[in-house]
């Protein structure tokens, strides 16, 4: 599982935690579904269950299990769906690549399909 740095120190990060508080509320308040909060596809709860990083939070949703984190990187020659980072060895193959890539961290919950964006990011090459 990859253990890619988190840190927000590179210009053009992004971290998406007020918008995924506000969706918990929304929730919690009755102005949004559990439909609406809970609605990973497919793809999603595979990469989630086969190479989601533990990260031992309780889901805010449901509280049965904890979420993990997936990571995808969209750029250059890549599918379009981006490639879902499985190791270390993977997110450095990609920092290795020309062009500019960006990553995206998901949160998923395997038990009630919970998904939220967490932060994206530029890929820095490696120096």
């Amino acid at each position: 599982m990859v253990d890619v740095d988190t840190s927000l120190a590179a210009p053009g990060s992004v971290n998406y935690r007020l918008a995924r508080e506000r969706a918990v509320m929304a929730y919690k308040s009755g102005e949004a579904t559990l439909a609406e909060v809970c609605d990973a596809q497919s793809e999603l709860m595979r990469n989630a269950r086969e190479c989601g990083r533990a990260t031992g939070r309780r889901c805010p949703i449901c509280g049965e299990s904890d979420v993990v984190e997936c990571t995808y990187v969209f750029g250059p020659r890549l599918p379009a769906a981006g490639r879902c980072i499985v190791t270390d060895a993977d997110y450095r193959r990609i920092q290795r690549r020309k062009g500019q890539f960006t990553a995206y961290e998901v949160e998923v919950c395997p038990s009630c399909r919970w998904n939220h964006l967490l932060r994206s990011r530029p890929v820095l090459p490696l120096s």
